[in-house]
């Protein structure tokens, strides 16, 4: 018995241990069917590294209120049709009237009340015939132009439907750079259409686009189409109304800009009550305090304005501005920049006095101006 053991004890040992190794590694071709696998799956809902993950809720609410908006218009130039063949008696002839071609754009528009208003940009519905404007729903209607105001490059439209969805409104102010913002709108006529990016800037201004220019900066994808529509925060408010893009290709360069809501609303109502917006005007041209300038009026630079030019017989002027003067302080506040400025008189009301601090040959001057009304320098 010890003998066998001895001659096959390990043999049948080792075998069994093979056979356990080959078991391991290669079940099929023994009869043995693989184990699945056992998968990790994440719970419903969950949100990476604490961002959030999907922003539908925010669309669901702001998108039905964004439309999309058709123009069209008479070309300006009309190519004479080629003599036309009557079929019947195959003489030619020139007398028949050559159709009427017209031009059409596209772009986007936000509804701000229930009540029809929209707002979109100028640039969008400019010189059009007709309007059209269509809703995320399915419905269509001709819209009236209320009024327009160019300087800010913003419109406000009004359709007559029932039951019209209408975007809620952030409060102004309360957005800070690299908070997430979504755009939507109607890029080149695909229909409703939604990008992500962030705030990349606040009040961008001196970018020759507009008068009055404070604009939020973004890299949520513009393109064409979008002007008119809506920026909005995460939680579905809007923000501001997309206008225009920074391009050398005519796509998106991931620099857009929108104008602030505030700003837009405050358009809106002016235009609604008053067919335009009115705007306090005191007549006056300015340039900074340069270095140079600073030292010759034996000031610190960037501390007021210079006047270079005064309207004849504007507000300022009446009130005994000269040009050389250095505008120190208007109502108190610091003039730094000429827009800063333009922008705080163009607040005020018309017919409202201002205070103006001057230095004029050396000597501190106080001044008060009458506003007045702003001309309308762009059409």
């Amino acid at each position: 018995m010890n003998a066998l053991m001895r001659d096959w004890g390990w043999p049948v040992i080792c075998g069994v241990l093979l056979a356990l190794v080959l078991l391991q590694y290669y079940p099929d071709p023994m009869g043995v069917s693989a184990s699945a696998p056992k998968l990790n799956m994440a719970p419903a809902n969950q949100q990476s590294n604490g961002g959030q993950s999907s922003y539908r809720l925010a669309v669901q609410r702001a998108a039905p209120a964004v439309a999309n908006v058709y123009t069209s218009k008479r070309a300006t130039n009309q190519i004479k049709e080629p003599l036309l063949r009557n079929p019947s008696t195959g003489d030619y002839s020139d007398s028949l009237p050559a159709p009427i071609k017209r031009d059409s754009s596209l772009g986007s528009a936000v509804i701000l009340s229930p009540d029809g208003y929209l707002l979109t940009n100028n640039h969008v519905i400019s010189g059009a015939e007709q309007i059209l404007v269509a809703l995320r729903d399915g419905r269509e209607a001709m819209a009236t132009l209320v009024g327009t105001d160019p300087e800010t490059d913003l419109a406000v439209l009004k359709i007559e439907l029932e039951d019209l969805p209408s975007v809620s409104i952030s409060d102004a102010g309360q957005q800070q750079i690299g908070d997430v913002v979504l755009a939507i709108g109607n890029p080149f006529g695909l229909g409703q259409t939604v990008t992500m990016g962030i705030i990349s800037a606040t009040g961008r201004n001196q970018l020759g686009l507009n008068t009055y220019e404070d604009f939020i900066q973004t890299d949520a994808a513009i393109n064409q189409g979008n002007s008119g529509g809506a920026l909005i925060d995460t939680s579905g408010n809007l923000i501001g109304i997309n206008t225009a893009i920074f391009s050398q290709s005519g796509g998106s360069q991931g620099i857009g800009f929108a104008i602030p809501v505030k700003l837009a609303v405050e358009v809106m109502q002016a235009i609604i009550k008053h067919g335009r917006v009115v705007r306090g005007w005191l007549g006056v041209e300015v340039q900074p305090l340069t270095a140079d300038l600073a030292e010759a009026f034996n000031v610190e630079p960037g501390s007021g304005l210079v006047i270079s030019g005064l309207y004849r017989d504007g507000p300022a002027s009446q009130a005994g501005l000269l040009p050389g003067d250095v505008i120190l302080r208007i109502e108190g506040e610091p003039a730094v920049t000429g827009r800063q400025s333009m922008n705080q008189v163009a607040r005020a009301e018309p017919g409202d006095t201002v205070s103006i601090e001057i230095l004029r040959e050396g000597e501190i001057l106080n001044f008060e101006a009458a506003v007045g009304v702003r001309p309308n320098f762009r059409s």
